[in-house]
């Protein structure tokens, strides 16, 4: 073939390959092509070409055997040239069994080049078996994991996915990236033949060489660790790296990263948009309360750095340290779908101004609180499931805040949730109950707003609030029955039998429902204030509310009713000198 003849191949990436087939040029075939139907097409020597047989060419009537004339280029399907019958043959003929099992033994880019020859060729090398073997083979997932965007990772059911091959699709989203599977990097290596096409993936023995290939700019950043236990690894994240398990059936259990002597993993400034996701990650210090350890942690967030973590289990056997601690100025993660449970110390410890985002996590089973927030911390935690606990569920204390949103708190050993000593949190349409002590714990100069929380089933007072406390609870319906000694109340809108207790402390409870309390409603006692207000609160065994020992809450638009003991209960004393409740009895 003359050099100016020949036409380079095309090459198809993977991201670029053709749903529908791609139409090709049919080269004329041999007069000996019908011979046989396996006979492949060959390309006949054309004649010399003459004036006569073409027109409009040169005055010359010979041409050069050696020099071809060019094919004029077919531009429509009315001008193809019937195939060769072997290639109808292996086109058309050739049973989708046969073909696919040549199929099966071509790697990833091997297949998009197939399918680029013909329709039923796209039709097949597409196939979802063909890509889930490939898939498994190189990701390990038995569902595909969906990467549609940077820091967002999902498992999905073939079944029930919007395109006809999740499998394909996935592998394209996840196909440049870092894989640590100790002991496969030699073997990857040393088989050039056998992985051709796979140049741009890259294999590690460890994850610290696989963060420092990314140090190195080897790839960009995505690194997907393989089934196995890596222990005592130097995990410092100070880039945007993006790491994800990569293993069968439930990823996180086959995962796991352990550390016995420092923090499993620590993030530090410059690890913005990190992203750690769907493994195990665990601190088991072979000296579980030695002091050395205080500062160590499985996950630690320092100043300015905003990680997101998803999926992960977390587990920390050191007395001294909790699993999680989210501390500094800056510090602002992303916790979802995590399960941080079974730690010897906190499960979540948010501290010096911190913040973050915490959705949907199952925190419990932990020997202190399931979260802790100090010293200004102020996080968003949304739909946490905290039960369990050995100690309180949520306790906020030294000037911590928060906002604290349709949480499933119950089963605390004390608390459900405690505030304390100019700790201010927002607590909104939580459910807290089943505590083994009370509910809501406000005391020590503690305050706090609790709205529309559904507040039940405690085995000691719903809402007990003491200490110079000063909480506001509103919109309670509650029992007509009230008790009185040398005061003159006035009660409006009451229909209630909460139990709540505060003193010294200036909380806000307002629009939640308390109720079935195994002993009263709301508890204001010890100098206790705050704003009670629109609670539904009833079906308590003692008084709905009771107000003691130089108390003064604003009581308002509550409805308080059923109580076994009575609505609103305020004893006579010489510390009352006037006790006066506004409304009217209902």
């Amino acid at each position: 073939v003359h050099p100016h003849d020949y036409q380079a191949p095309t090459f198809v990436c993977l991201s670029e390959a053709p749903a529908a087939a791609a139409e090709v040029a049919v080269e004329e075939s041999g007069p000996a092509a019908g011979n046989s139907p396996y006979q492949l097409r060959r390309k006949s020597l054309l004649p010399k070409r003459t004036a006569s047989s073409t027109a409009g060419a040169s005055t010359s009537t010979t041409e050069p055997f050696s020099h071809r004339a060019k094919r004029a280029r077919v531009s429509g399907k009315s001008h193809d040239l019937p195939a060769a019958p072997a290639e109808q043959y292996l086109q058309q003929k050739l049973p989708d069994e046969v073909v696919l099992k040549i199929f099966s033994y071509l790697l990833e880019q091997d297949l998009c080049q197939t399918a680029c020859v013909c329709k039923r060729f796209s039709q097949l090398a597409n196939d979802p078996i063909l890509w889930k073997r490939l898939y498994m083979e190189v990701f390990e997932y038995t569902r595909p994991m969906m990467h549609p965007e940077p820091g967002r990772f999902y498992q999905v059911s073939p079944e029930e996915h919007d395109h006809p091959n999740p499998w394909k699709d996935s592998f394209q989203q996840l196909y440049k990236g870092a894989h640590v599977k100790p002991g496969f990097a030699e073997h990857f290596y040393s088989n050039p033949g056998r992985y051709k096409g796979r140049e741009n993936m890259l294999y590690y023995d460890t994850i610290e060489d696989a963060l420092g290939g990314v140090q190195e700019a080897h790839f960009d950043g995505l690194i997907f660790v393989h089934s196995g236990i890596y222990t005592d690894e130097w995990i410092y994240i100070e880039s945007p790296i993006t790491m994800i398990g990569a293993a069968p059936g439930k990823v996180s259990d086959k995962v796991v990263i352990e550390n016995t002597r420092d923090s499993t993993f620590v993030f530090m400034e410059g690890s913005e948009d990190a992203y750690v996701g769907y493994m195990t990650i665990r601190f088991n210090p072979e000296d579980k309360s030695a002091q050395h350890h205080n500062a160590h942690h499985c996950l630690e967030i320092t100043v300015n750095c905003s990680p997101n973590i998803d999926h992960c289990i977390i587990r920390s056997t050191c007395t001294v340290g909790s699993a999680v601690c989210v501390s500094g100025q800056g510090a602002c993660p992303t916790i979802k779908h995590c399960n941080i449970s079974d730690c010897e110390n906190v499960g979540l410890y948010i501290t010096d101004h911190a913040q973050g985002i915490y959705e949907d996590n199952e925190i419990s089973n932990n020997a202190l609180a399931g979260i802790w927030v100090k010293n200004h911390g102020n996080p968003i935690i949304r739909r946490n499931h905290i039960h369990h606990g050995r100690d309180v569920g949520v306790f906020t204390f030294d000037h911590g805040m928060g906002y604290f949103e349709s949480c499933n708190i119950h089963r605390n050993r004390i608390a459900g949730f405690e505030v304390k000593a100019y700790a201010n949190p927002t607590v909104v349409r939580c459910e807290i109950h089943h505590g083994q002590t009370g509910g809501i714990y406000v005391h020590e100069k503690g305050r706090g707003q609790f709205i529309e929380n559904k507040i039940y089933a405690n085995n000691f007072a719903g809402v007990w609030i003491t200490s110079n406390s000063d909480p506001t609870i509103r919109y309670a319906h509650c029992d007509p029955t009230i008790r009185y000694a040398h005061c003159d109340p006035t009660i409006r809108y009451a229909h209630c039998d909460p139990t709540i207790r505060y003193a010294h402390c200036d909380p806000t409870i307002r629009g939640n429902a308390i109720f079935n309390g195994n002993q009263g409603g709301v508890y204001i006692f010890g100098d206790g204030r705050g704003l009670i207000e629109g609670n539904d609160i009833h079906g308590n065994a003692l008084a709905g509310i009771q107000i003691r020992t130089n108390s003064c809450p604003i009581v308002r638009h509550n409805k308080i009713h059923d109580g076994q003991h009575g609505g609103i209960y305020v004893p006579w004393s010489k510390q009352y000198p006037m006790c006066i409740l506004f409304g009217k009895k209902h």
